[in-house]
């Protein structure tokens, strides 16, 4: 993480925002979104996801969207897979970081992915093998996302321990980032502190990030609870875009803008411009309409004499 930074909040819209909406959005459209957030200082992106097309046609165009996105200087660019033959068309390109998904509820990973969790898990230490042979060890970063983690539309809670011994399972197999998600909005800041700490405590050194969904409102609450946890990377969406074909009732991904406003209020630095990422909200805005986009600070705006957590910081030396 850049030492200018205190967390690390990445853009998931590009993926998780549009997996769900039929509407195309032009490649060109997508990638002046991750230009402006680039420009507005998110490095992290998910761009898209290497699904087949039929599936979701919407990331028909993920292989131009990922090379051109890899030529903007400054960005980390993220791409999700769902099995090996994913993952080898992102290696293919040279992608920098390889999100690999399985879900933590059997019901909820047979309905995405169609197979047994055990299988998906064991996929993951093949993906980690053609990494490895493909050369690009070192070059391209896995990380392994524990979707449904704190609840299912299915299932509805999951045991701690279900989610402890999948994430040391994914650890042990290569996973170079562990990322928990409340894919259904389902968890409160008790749990998350549960669940993180079990997390933690099974991956040791091992980078934990989070990725909430406000679908009940209570996202930024598990972002501070999380943040108790000493977890230091999130996972947002510009205007909360988002949500699972196979989850019932879970839209919405926690506010790209609102969570920084409340990071950055709390004197932690995302390196993030807010005044340029709420700018950035008129891309989708132009091809989604406004209507589809949330957020308060969009609303409110940024308080009257607001100083940043970078500001604040200077004047205290």
């Amino acid at each position: 993480m850049n030492p200018d930074t205190d967390v690390l909040v990445r853009e998931m819209g590009l993926r998780d925002g549009l997996q769900m909406i039929s509407t195309f959005v032009p490649t060109e459209a997508k990638l002046a979104w991750i230009r402006a957030e680039l420009d507005a200082g998110v490095r992290e992106i998910e761009v898209t996801s290497f699904v087949p097309p039929k599936l979701i046609p919407q990331f028909v165009d993920a292989e131009e969207v990922t090379t051109r996105a890899m030529e903007m200087e400054g960005l980390t660019v993220m791409t999700l897979v769902p099995n090996l033959r994913g993952a080898e068309r992102a290696f293919a390109l040279g992608v920098h970081v390889v999100d690999f998904v399985v879900s933590v509820s059997r019901t909820h990973n047979l309905k995405n992915v169609r197979r047994e969790r055990e299988a998906s898990l064991e996929d993951f230490k093949r993906i980690v093998e053609a990494r490895d042979a493909a050369g690009l060890k070192g070059r391209t970063r896995l990380a392994a996302g524990l979707s449904t983690a704190l609840g299912c539309s299915y299932e509805g809670r999951i045991a701690v321990d279900e989610v402890r011994r999948c994430a040391a399972f994914l650890a042990e197999a290569g996973a170079e980032e562990i990322m928990v998600a409340d894919t259904v909005g389902y968890a409160d800041p008790k749990q998350v502190r549960e669940v993180f700490q079990a997390v933690l405590a099974e991956t040791g050194a091992l980078p934990v990030a989070a990725h909430f969904h406000d679908t009940r409102g209570t996202g930024l609450a598990n972002v501070s609870a999380a943040l108790d946890c000493g977890v230091r990377r999130f996972d947002a969406s510009l205007g909360g875009l988002g949500g699972c074909n196979f989850a019932p009732g879970a839209s919405g991904n926690i506010v790209m803008e609102d969570l920084c406003f409340m990071l950055d209020s709390m004197g932690l630095r995302t390196g993030i411009d807010l005044a340029k990422l709420l700018a950035a909200r008129a891309i989708p805005a132009q091809h989604l309409g406004a209507a589809s986009l949330s957020g308060a600070l969009a609303r409110a705006g940024l308080p009257n004499h607001y100083q940043t957590a970078t500001e604040r910081a200077a004047a205290t030396h």
